[in-house]
């Protein structure tokens, strides 16, 4: 027999199945998908050192798989998670970069929130979680490079999303501008792979939002000019 009350049991109870049942809870914000890799590379940290990562979804983790000569070669690690949003990269901005101590962060972040993968799409949150990002890491003494949202003209999995082009570029701006403002590089991805109506140039991709390898062949070489400034081979 145990003394306590039947209350106290019952509060007992209500916090162990609500312990269990946030246990249960699909990982929303990706926390678990770099877990391991992470405690890995925090092992050999101290003697080798992140140089540049980069933050992302979809457009950073095809990247990884596409051309992972690019990551491997340069001592870069990519943390990009396919269909994330803004506010999932700020949840797991603290593990899969803080954490990670590197020199540099690249953001790439936007075009799902405009897809609207999980919720109504707010130019304001969504630069207010950029912006998160980017003073999370500046506190922590990681230099940011910011990008600009690719160019898009529909989402093929959200085809009911409405002014697309507009979104992409007031969102665009309005990175572009903070940036400026704050001293941080802008690499601006979008005016070297934009085409006509606004779309992603199809040399580029083979469904409008996510590049080839070719279209990773465009960007890289941007990137690393602005990588260059903070980092040395």
């Amino acid at each position: 027999m145990n003394n306590y009350g039947p209350m106290r049991q019952f509060l007992l109870f209500m916090a162990a199945w609500l312990s269990m049942s946030i246990m249960a809870q699909p990982d929303w914000a990706g926390l678990r998908r770099y877990e391991s890799a992470n405690a890995q590379l925090r092992e050999h940290v101290a003697a080798r050192g992140v140089k540049v990562v980069f933050m992302g979804n979809s457009i950073t983790e095809h990247w990884m798989e596409l051309h992972p000569e690019f990551f491997t070669a340069n001592g870069f690690v990519g943390r990009g998670i396919s269909g994330q949003t803004s506010s999932q990269m700020l949840v797991r901005f603290r593990q899969d970069v803080v954490d990670l101590h590197p020199k540099v962060v690249v953001i790439n972040a936007g075009t799902n929130d405009i897809a609207e993968n999980t919720g109504a799409y707010s130019q304001q949150a969504t630069l207010g979680h950029i912006i998160s990002m980017v003073e999370l890491a500046q506190a922590s003494k990681i230099k940011v490079i910011m990008t600009s949202v690719l160019p898009t003209s529909q989402f093929p999995w959200n085809p009911s999303v409405t002014d697309v082009t507009g979104k992409v570029e007031r969102l665009n701006a309005e990175l572009s501008a903070y940036a400026a403002k704050h001293k941080i590089p802008f690499v601006d991805y979008y005016s070297a792979m934009v085409s006509t109506g606004k779309a992603l140039n199809s040399a580029y991709s083979d469904d409008g939002v996510h590049p080839t390898v070719a279209g990773y062949a465009v960007m890289e070489p941007l990137v690393l000019k602005a990588i260059s400034k903070f980092v040395k081979k």
